[in-house]
């Protein structure tokens, strides 16, 4: 017998408009707020490695996490996908509201101790709408990534020159959207279709896989995502390999960088013991260790995204303009 399932029709929705922000449009650097350079000379070989990468016409990839937009840095990635040195952007489903929520009302973030005691955390009407994005992506045979991006772009968006989905977009870019079905807000609502999110999703993977395929003596960055950022690229990583093993080519020679809070060893480069906590921080062991042991190499930075992305940025700005 089939178990009950909730009533999403009883639910009450509300307004954007009646939601507290955690996060505006005071939150966003601009290009000239990028700090002093980080005493960091892995950083700067790092910048090394994705102008070389680019002049090599090698894949440069950044996954990130929704705190990353959250941070204001949104216009540093923009600039560097302008450039041409990111080639693919890809990030969680809280990327793609927090970008949409960002370019339509300059604001986004809700306090959950405030809202999950009165059961309203992430029941809000505007968010809602990457429900029809999605299943109109699913209807199309397009990517999650690139169907938001097109909604912001060509849209009623009165902030769309902050949103990194509608800059790759315009430019023609993959921008690609990792979703674990219900992880996010807009999850809760009666619009929801989870067939068209995995569709638009899974479509998004194969996206994602196709680029980490160009990834020889290119880069693969992470910033501040835990799960997705490891988890997607390890699996389409084993595609590609697939493939290029039958073909008589490899995918080894390669830059990893990991960017995040926790503090890790100077010796990140060997995996920590099953037994250690640390061993179930997945960046560490896949994008660290195991996935460049046969030729890459990797890089981990303890750093603030406010600081990290426009730091690197700079440096990186600094070597094209050189050239």
């Amino acid at each position: 017998m089939p178990h009950e399932q909730f009533d999403r029709s009883r639910l009450r929705v509300k307004p954007l408009g009646e939601r507290e922000h955690r996060y505006d449009l005071s939150h966003f650097l601009e290009l000239d707020d990028a700090p002093e350079e980080v005493e960091d000379p892995d950083l700067a070989t790092l910048a090394d490695r994705l102008v070389a990468a680019r002049r090599r016409d090698s894949q440069v990839i950044f996954a990130i996490g929704a705190h990353v937009i959250r941070r204001g840095v949104a216009r540093f990635l923009i600039d560097l996908m302008e450039r041409g040195v990111i080639t693919h952007i890809a990030g969680n489903g809280a990327v793609a509201i927090h970008d949409f929520e960002f370019a339509l009302i300059g604001a986004t973030c809700e306090s959950v101790a405030q809202y999950i005691s009165e059961g309203q955390f992430g029941l809000w009407e505007e968010t809602a709408r990457l429900n029809d994005i999605a299943r109109m992506a699913a209807e199309e045979g397009i990517g999650y990534g690139e169907a938001v991006g097109r909604e912001i772009a060509t849209g009623d968006f009165p902030h769309a020159d902050i949103s990194v989905l509608a800059a790759a977009y315009r430019l023609g870019a993959p921008a690609t959207v990792h979703v674990s079905v219900g992880q996010d807000i807009v999850h809760e609502h009666p619009n929801c279709d989870g067939a068209a999110i995995g569709a638009a999703s899974y479509t998004d993977f194969l996206i994602f896989a196709r680029s980490v395929e160009g990834l020889e003596s290119g880069a693969y960055l992470t910033f501040g995502t835990q799960v997705m950022g490891p988890e997607v690229y390890l699996k389409a990583l084993a595609m590609a390999r697939n493939v290029a093993h039958q073909e008589g080519r490899q995918i080894a020679d390669f830059t990893t960088a990991v960017f995040d809070l926790k503090e890790l060893p100077e010796n990140y480069h060997r995996q920590p013991e099953q037994g250690d906590p640390n061993y179930y921080f997945r960046p560490w062991k896949t994008i660290l260790v195991r996935t460049v042991a046969d030729g890459g190499e990797s890089f981990y930075f303890n750093l603030d995204h406010a600081v990290s992305i426009p730091s690197l940025w700079r440096l990186i700005v600094d070597r094209l303009e050189a050239q």
